[in-house]
């Protein structure tokens, strides 16, 4: 399948490029935001960063693009080794690549048999097999309520726990035969929704993203972008949260004097959503939602 970098022009839109900036693309993937970046940068520095190795060995050559085999929660410390003090605005896609999806082996998705692996990371120690074998099943149920929003989430927990019971759960196809034996309405949503969660789970996404989100005031400077794309609607909550009250739980951060404290000021009202014409062409963008903030001083 062919790569598509959802909202690509209203992303980098939105980083309102100055000509000869420095920028990061915290979601390298295949690439696609950083070639439009990169057509409005002029002499100035992209990071790219990406945790998947596989990903940065594939990526073009441009000497303004500096790339990265770190995850963007790391990012500060990275900038701050090569000497960056401040960046003028950071994009992230918090969406899996195609090129993931699409590397049957890797186990993110149910349409290829793959040892249950789902790591972003190929160095990480966790995997999905452990994951699923390891568990408890109030663990796994939070799991797939919180992650994949499955409405019977408990009993798919319940039945990962009989069937490990019976044998080791090693690949997709035995969590395919377990989910769909528990499926609610349609069976390829309730199977995405599975390894969705699953996936969150393994590479501990929601953490990683506050961890992003609480670092940006260090690196981002004062009437920069921050332009982030998620794909759930617990990633959309943080990122709209942090963006507007400053933290997770909307509750304002206040200085010793107890005045608010607010580093951004959202420039997106609501969320930006693919048109239809890009659902059409990608239909994985379809649950897409894009929100900017700016770096108050």
């Amino acid at each position: 399948m062919s790569h598509f970098s959802v909202l690509r022009e209203e992303a980098v839109s939105g980083l309102r490029i100055r000509e000869g900036g420095v920028y990061v693309d915290g979601t390298f993937g295949a690439g696609g935001h950083s070639r439009e970046i990169l057509g409005q940068l002029g002499g100035g520095v992209l990071y790219g960063f990406d945790q998947d190795l596989s990903v940065l060995q594939a990526a073009y050559d441009d000497s303004r693009l500096r790339l990265r085999h770190n995850n963007f929660a790391d990012m500060v410390d990275v900038l701050k080794a090569d000497g960056i003090g401040s960046v003028d605005g950071v994009l992230v896609d918090l969406g899996v690549s195609s090129m993931q999806f699409d590397q049957g082996e890797r186990g993110f998705s149910y349409r290829f048999s793959a040892p249950l692996d789902m790591r972003m990371n190929q160095n990480a120690a966790r995997t999905a097999r452990q994951v699923l074998n390891d568990y408890s099943m109030e663990q796994l149920w939070y799991m797939f309520s919180d992650y994949g929003e499955i409405r019977n989430s408990k009993n798919l927990a319940e039945a990962v726990v009989d069937a490990r019971k019976v044998r080791p759960i090693e690949t997709t196809l035995d969590l395919v035969a377990i989910a769909e034996s528990n499926a609610r309405g349609s069976k390829m949503r309730y199977l995405s929704q599975v390894f969705q969660a699953v996936r969150i789970e393994v590479n501990d996404e929601m953490g990683v993203l506050k961890k992003f989100l609480k670092q940006l005031p260090e690196i981002v400077a004062v009437g920069g972008r921050v332009v982030v794309i998620s794909f759930h609607s617990l990633e959309d909550r943080l990122v709209k949260n942090y963006l507007k009250h400053g933290s997770f739980d909307r509750q304002e951060i206040k200085d010793s004097y107890g005045k608010s404290i607010r580093h951004w000021r959202m420039i997106t009202k609501k969320p930006v959503l693919p048109d239809s014409e890009e659902v059409k062409q990608n239909s994985r963008s379809r649950s897409a939602k894009m929100r900017i903030g700016e770096r108050l001083g």
